[in-house]
This record gives C-alpha cells, sequence and structure tokens, in this order.
C-alpha cells in the first residue's frame, strides 16, 4: 500500500511540476495552499452512467490546460467507445483491473500501471474486472 500511495504522489508531483515551470499563473489567479491542494471530496464528484470521476486539477485551473481526473467504472463497463482526439492522454490505474485498447490491439493492466494515447490514435479504456476499476486521466486540453 505504501508503494502505491508514494507513485501516486511522485506521479502527481511529476505533473505539477511540468505545469508550473511552463506556463505563468492564469490572468488574475494566485495559487495559495489552499488552492493548490484538492483532497477528494464524494460531494463533489459528478457522476456518469457507468460510475463517477472527480477533478483533482480543473479545465480552468492551469493556464496550459493540464488536468487530472480520477475516474471510476462499474465492472465490465466502458465511460464511452474508444475515440480519437487532439492531444494526449494518460491512464493511471489505481484499482482494479483496465483493459486499453490502442489502434486495434488491446491489453489489460491493474494497480500502478500507466498507458499512454498519442495524440489522434484511436484509443479506450474498460473495466475488464469483477470490481471498481479506478484510475487517473492526465491530459492537457489544447483548447485553452
Amino acid at each position: 500500500m505504501k508503494l502505491k500511495t508514494t507513485l501516486v504522489l511522485l506521479f502527481v508531483f511529476f505533473l505539477l511540476n511540468i505545469a508550473s515551470s511552463q506556463e505563468p499563473l492564469p490572468e488574475g489567479k494566485k495559487y495559495t495552499i489552499e488552492n493548490c491542494i484538492n483532497r477528494f471530496d464524494p460531494e463533489k464528484s459528478t457522476k456518469t452512467a457507468v460510475g463517477y470521476q472527480y477533478w483533482f486539477i480543473e479545465q480552468n485551473f492551469l493556464k496550459d490546460g493540464l488536468t487530472v481526473k480520477m475516474s471510476v467504472v462499474g465492472p465490465k463497463q466502458a465511460t464511452h467507445a474508444p475515440h480519437k482526439h487532439v492531444g494526449d492522454e494518460i491512464f493511471f490505474i489505481l484499482e482494479g483491473t483496465a483493459q486499453f485498447y490502442l489502434d486495434g490491439k488491446t491489453t489489460t493492466g491493474g494497480p500502478n500501471t500507466s498507458f499512454y494515447c498519442p495524440e489522434n490514435t484511436e484509443h479506450g479504456i474498460s473495466n475488464a474486472g469483477s470490481t471498481e476499476l479506478k484510475y487517473l486521466v492526465i491530459r492537457k486540453y489544447l483548447d485553452k
């Protein structure tokens, strides 16, 4: 359990360092200890058709559009069908077993596994197990 927590914290710290070193603060925004820490709050999660999601770093928080979202998907379900979009995307599995699809091929992975989705490649993720799948989605929204 300590390894999992350490890996997740290092991963998020790495992403935040990249974001803060590349872009200035959004216009008129001041980062503080209060708005730079986001502890999971189930009351602020958004229900989906197959589970829920929670934004740790929302689209409008960083000027460069970098986001971190946790998705939770019920057994044998997917949030949406495989798709393509501008911008890279990373999935980091926290709990459960994910099936990852990339350009016609599939594989599975469990906790502490990351899946990288290059820009404009068909990709998708679904729950291959009998328990909840919980994963982070790291994506930079380029239309910022």
